[in-house]
């Protein structure tokens, strides 16, 4: 388990605010509350009940100085988020105050607690699963309205339930093969070979088509990465510029302005993405600008799509040509620029490129910027998946996917008539990196990287 500490710390972000909330959780939560916190009302006596707010201030006991006037709350386990008793203060969120009233619970005897601490507490109590407590924390950094309700689907515990139905599919297979091995005497057939075939697939499908969710839900977690590139003064600023509906980066006549990638966040529909605008790629002599290119071809490699951008005022250049191989294997948009202007007789052969999406857009007025956003979203998320569960941590996947590679192996041991001892052990294997997914079967090493990072305080 733990050290049985008592632990604390401030549960909200640093800074100022109207409320700020330093939480107390372990076995002297409620003592060292009862020596710290005064109830304001004069006649009230008696054991604070849980689960209710009182009001009163925290006083240092050493001098009886009073810190601040707060709300206080106990909830007693293990009716609480941790399993264990906890007590919440609701103090004024001046960063000096809230510091003043944690220093003071170190005082009393509390630990100052550890990243992700709470939680860890809570999973280890039996409050939530290891599935759960990571989804705590999708939900906290969740971007968007999609990416927080892939989050508090899971931590409302589906891809549990659906991990445990498939574990305890998987154990109904091994009891058979196991009751053939104990049993040798008693002469129990293993399932006939073509039913506990069918039955190992059977799981081996379903874990691959969970886990072949993950490229989906994994956007919608982490965001996706867009690179807009092209030749200088195409008009890649101000299409971000547009993008983002505000003037972020400067837009001038001059070639070469951008010498660096400047990323910015947009919500594409749900989809948390990260837009980069680089410099413009050419031949140059200028040290800096050709170090700006180098940013930029490192960015158009990790980019999950690129935006090209191309002059359609101008005649088609070789630059563009190199630019559109160079990146013709990673999922492109075209983007055909200031369609304000008089267009050049190429602007034609532009269109009939060999790029499935491509459109025309004026980034100066606006036209077309709707539909690029359109367009990137069906690029980055060919296909909604529709499915009550989805995956969006990689750990999760490796897991699944160790799953599916002992099945396949314990298929080829029954197809080839192998002892049942070696069909069992390919199911254990299974076994053990679904209860992975869970928590069932812990590591001190995943849990201390799990938990590591949370933000203190949760």
């Amino acid at each position: 388990m733990y050290e049985e500490t008592t632990i604390a710390a401030i549960a909200t972000p640093p800074g100022e605010g109207g409320v700020a909330i330093v939480r107390i959780s372990g076995m002297d939560a409620e003592k060292i509350a009862a020596r710290i916190f005064h109830r304001m009302r004069q006649d009230s006596t008696g054991q604070l009940k849980s689960h209710r707010l009182y009001h009163g201030q925290i006083r240092d006991p050493r001098c009886s100085r009073v810190l601040d006037e707060v709300l206080l709350t106990i909830m007693r386990n293990p009716r609480s988020y941790t399993g264990e008793d906890v007590v919440e203060i609701h103090c004024h969120g001046g960063a000096f105050v809230v510091k003043q009233i944690l220093a003071l619970i170190l005082t009393e005897g509390a630990r100052q607690a550890e990243a992700g601490e709470f939680t860890k507490r809570a999973f280890l109590n039996g409050r939530l699963d290891l599935t759960q407590a990571e989804a705590v924390l999708d939900l906290i950094r969740a971007r968007t309205d999609k990416s927080a309700a892939l989050a508090l689907n899971q931590s409302g515990g589906a891809l549990s339930q659906r991990v445990n139905e498939l574990r305890e599919a998987l154990l109904d297979v091994l009891v058979q093969v196991e009751a053939a091995i104990d049993f040798p005497e008693e002469e129990i057939e293993l399932l006939r070979h073509h039913e506990l075939l069918e039955k190992i697939n059977a799981l081996r499908l379903t874990i691959n088509d969970i886990s072949a969710t993950y490229d989906w839900g994994r956007l919608f977690r982490e965001g996706a990465r867009v690179c807009i590139c092209g030749r200088p003064n195409v008009g890649k600023s101000s299409l971000l510029n547009a993008l983002l509906g505000e003037d972020r980066v400067i837009v001038t006549p001059l070639p070469g302005t951008t010498r660096d990638v400047i990323e910015e966040s947009i919500n594409l529909n749900g989809l948390p993405v990260v837009v980069g605008d680089t410099a413009g790629i050419r031949e140059t002599e200028d040290q800096i600008e050709r170090m700006g290119i180098d940013f930029t071809r490192q960015h158009l490699d990790k980019a999950d799509a690129v935006i090209v951008v191309l002059d359609g005022s101008e005649p088609f250049a070789r630059d563009d040509e190199t630019l559109l191989l160079s990146v013709k294997h990673k999922k492109v948009l075209l983007a055909i620029n200031k369609s304000d202007l008089p267009q050049t007789p190429s602007a034609d052969a532009v269109a009939q490129l060999d790029c499935p999406r491509k459109i025309f857009i004026s980034a100066k007025t606006g036209a077309g910027i709707a539909q690029l956003k359109e367009q990137l979203k069906n690029l980055l998320v060919e296909s909604e998946v529709e499915t009550p569960v989805v995956i969006t941590n990689l750990r999760h996947r490796s897991a699944l996917q160790r799953s599916a590679e002992a099945l396949a192996q314990a298929a080829t041991a029954v197809d080839e008539r192998y002892a049942p001892e070696f069909v069992a052990i390919d199911l254990n294997e299974a076994r053990e990196a679904l209860e992975e997914i869970t928590g069932i079967i812990k590591s001190d090493d995943i849990l201390e990287r799990i938990f590591s990072s949370f933000c203190i305080g949760k």
